[in-house]
């Protein structure tokens, strides 16, 4: 096994342990305790605790249990593998280590279950397990129908949410879609990072001094693609070779990119959107590089 493999096999390992640690954190010390409701997989399992007092570490088995098959079917066995083990850890955890309650509060409940609960969710999926298998059965989903994934668990959520709010109360309803959204936007920071990053593109006629600005005065890296620029409506005709100009910034660096740019050339043409994740390439100046 090659040293990359092994490191890479560990950092897994150290995701997905401290994934478990977590989510068993938020259960036992804020939500089973309290008697609060999830979205997802982890919502079901928790309904039915209320429902019918079957313990909660057992549930978090069975419950994935079909999604652990569906995933070794649908990405590969060695996910499927991964997810039982992850599975299995996070009941053990839950049964085994004394996780004290932390607070009454349904607020707070709501707010740091939330978030403790997203964390282990998504360092799991850092670590390449599912510690909740909605997304699997969302994935099942969507090859079936038209809808995206966002939209079938959105839809199994709001289900849930109706059955909650029939027997347990619609106030038990609304701390649970609260809890959800706070757990889903942990995920979303430990997926995709705290670090947000920009994809800029640039159209200008002074590209050659917009790319040197880029690379010289923010020690940005830079991709160009060949284009024409003009095509406007008086003068559909005319139109002139240009550099097309992308990078990647951070959201801190935003603005001092399109000043620069438009000190360059007022009239530049720019854009951004949204990566979600980014990696390789030159991103950040470290300390001590020049």
């Amino acid at each position: 096994m090659s040293t990359h493999s092994t490191k890479h096999y560990i950092g897994d390992f150290l995701y997905a342990t401290s994934g478990i640690l977590f989510a068993g954190f938020a259960l036992k010390s804020f939500l089973v305790p309290n008697h609060f409701l999830d979205g997802g997989v982890t919502g079901v399992a928790l309904l039915i605790h209320e429902t019918y007092h079957i313990p909660i570490a057992w549930l978090i088995i069975l419950c994935n249990i079909p999604f652990v098959v569906m995933g070794g079917y649908l990405i590969n066995k060695a996910f499927a593998w991964k997810t039982l083990a992850a599975v299995v850890g996070l009941a053990l955890a839950l049964t085994v280590i004394p996780y004290p309650i932390v607070t009454s509060d349904k607020l707070l409940i709501s707010l740091f279950g939330g978030l403790f609960l997203g964390l282990g969710i998504g360092l799991g999926m850092r670590g390449g397990c599912a510690i909740d298998g909605i997304e699997v059965l969302a994935l099942y989903t969507l090859k079936r129908s038209g809808f995206t994934i966002t939209e079938i668990i959105l839809g199994i959520n709001v289900i849930l949410f109706l059955i909650a709010a029939l027997g347990l109360g619609l106030p038990t309803a609304l701390y649970a879609m609260l809890t959800y959204f706070v757990a889903t936007r942990s995920i979303d920071y430990v997926i995709e990072g705290l670090e947000e990053y920009t994809g800029v593109t640039i159209i200008s006629k002074n590209h050659d001094a917009i790319k040197k600005g880029l690379v010289m005065k923010m020690g940005k890296g830079i991709s160009v693609y060949k284009g024409e620029r003009g095509f406007m409506k008086e003068s559909f005709d005319v139109s002139h070779p240009t550099d097309i100009i992308f990078t990647v910034v951070t959201r801190f660096e935003v603005r001092h990119l399109r000043s620069l740019v438009l000190a360059l050339d007022p009239n530049a043409f720019i854009f951004t959107n949204t990566i979600k994740e980014a990696a390789g390439g030159v991103l950040l100046k470290r300390k001590g590089e020049h």
